[in-house]
């Protein structure tokens, strides 16, 4: 017999073996509740009477079990306080076989974050109370799968403004940060996809678990080249990741020609866009062939991976497609976040936290590349961006070393698509990952490490 009832206020399902009598039902019932922890130690009983009422039994009934419980000590009674789950101590965790997860560093300047410690957590605060208060109750039920018309709204005026991007919100579509929306693009092409070589090796996963086989597309010191016999190509024009070489103008026009004569699909990711410090940041690839070019952005970088939004600016061939898998994917992403950003973005909040942290980050930059010339060592790829590239003939040393300092750096091999073969070695310094606090203890590691 299956029955539910209220322990201060607390609704808890029992489940009365219909094989045992009544009251031996309802002992295992509360035994096994106690023992699960769904009752926890000090949690009151309900009088034997009420109890007795809310499951159809007897009160006698009730009583006895109360009594053997008490005799038990999975219970305590006393006059005055009722009856009570005795404290009982706790079991041991079964062992799993989960792989434990690595200390944290003692400094961390790995590429792909930025400080979140600097997230405007006030600003957020009062954008998610605003876009609560002003949102109907609708909001928290099932909605497009492009996302809300608030944020998809503010994105085309906030992206027109200031990379460059021709959007509208009908071609927009939220998604549940970067990650996701690769994945909704490679699950919509047919074909092989052309992705950098050196570029990110999770993104190259992120492709292959879609099904999709990956070919690499080489850099040089204009950047990306022009693929050939892919069904798309994803390019990071404004700043390459990891080498940090903006795309020659020529390389724009002759992948944007590619997208058009071919076919295929040019995915611009445009990771860190915002962040140029020597002159204004250039304007996005998808400016210049909107009805061929996906234009591909996130918040991970200006607020914080734990964000998870994501958009993209879709060519009007590919909007169903893409919309069709987010369907199928998710539904739609979270709506709250995508509230509260939108505000931020209506309210040029975003704008101001954005170029605080773009004056912090260039201050960093400046001290890295200070520290780095100081040792007669060459920074690449600093005009933008929240990471520096240093070659070194021997990444492997440069490695150990600071694994044994408490330094976590990123090797330049894994971004080959070979890294048995690569072209160069060296390390990909994330200026942006430490709090403030630490910054200048983690660049005098690395000047350790770099030089002993």
């Amino acid at each position: 017999m299956s029955n539910q009832w209220a322990v201060a206020g607390v609704d808890l399902h029992l489940d009365l073996d219909p094989a045992l009598s009544r009251r031996g039902g309802l002992e295992r019932a509360l035994r096994e509740a106690i023992r699960a922890g769904r009752l926890a130690p000090g949690a009151r009983l309900p009088a034997t009477r009420k109890l007795a009422v809310e499951l159809g039994l007897a009160r006698n009934t009730v009583a006895a079990a109360y009594d053997q419980l008490v005799a038990e000590g999975y219970l305590t009674a006393r006059r005055g306080a009722g009856t009570q789950v005795a404290p009982l101590p706790r079991a041991d965790p079964p062992a799993t076989a989960a792989t434990p997860l690595p200390p944290s560093p003692r400094h961390d300047l790995t590429p792909g974050s930025p400080d979140v410690s600097t997230f405007p957590t006030a600003a957020w605060l009062r954008a998610t109370r605003r876009a609560l208060t002003a949102a109907p109750a609708s909001v928290h039920g099932y909605g497009d799968p492009r996302g809300r018309v608030e944020l998809r709204t503010a994105l085309a005026e906030y992206l027109g403004r200031t990379r460059g991007v021709r959007a509208t919100p009908e071609r927009i579509v939220v998604t549940s940060g970067y990650a996701q929306a690769l994945a909704l693009l490679a699950s919509v092409v047919d074909g092989p996809v052309a992705m950098e070589d050196p570029g990110l090796p999770f993104h190259r996963d992120v492709v292959a678990r879609a099904g999709r086989p990956v070919v690499p597309l080489p850099v040089d010191d204009r950047g990306a080249t022009t693929p050939a016999d892919v069904a798309a190509a994803v390019v990071t024009p404004a700043h390459q990741y990891p080498t940090g070489v903006p795309l020659h103008p020529s390389r724009r026009h002759a992948l944007t020609a590619w997208a058009r004569e071919s076919g295929g699909l040019l995915v611009e990711d445009d990771y860190d866009g915002e962040f140029r410090y020597d002159r204004r940041p250039l304007g996005a690839v998808q400016g210049t062939a909107p009805d061929h070019v996906v234009y591909a952005g996130s918040a991970s970088k200006t607020l914080g991976p734990g964000v998870r939004l994501g958009w993209l600016v879709l060519p009007p061939r590919w909007l169903d497609p893409v919309v069709d898998a987010k369907l199928h994917a998710d539904h739609h992403t979270e709506v709250v976040g995508q509230l509260a950003l939108a505000d931020l973005i209506g309210t040029h909040a975003y704008d101001r936290h954005i170029r605080g942290c773009r004056q912090r980050y260039r201050h960093r930059r400046d001290q890295l590349v200070q520290r780095l010339d100081d040792l007669g060592i060459p920074a690449h790829g600093v005009s933008a961006g929240l990471h520096a590239l240093v070659e070194h003939p021997d990444e492997t040393a440069v490695l150990a070393r600071a694994a044994a300092r408490g330094l976590a750096l990123s090797g330049l091999r894994p971004h080959w698509h070979d890294p048995d073969h690569a072209a160069r070695q060296g390390i990909v310094v994330g200026y942006a990952t430490p709090a403030e606090h630490a910054y200048r203890a983690a660049l005098d590691a690395l000047a350790r490490t770099l030089t002993t």
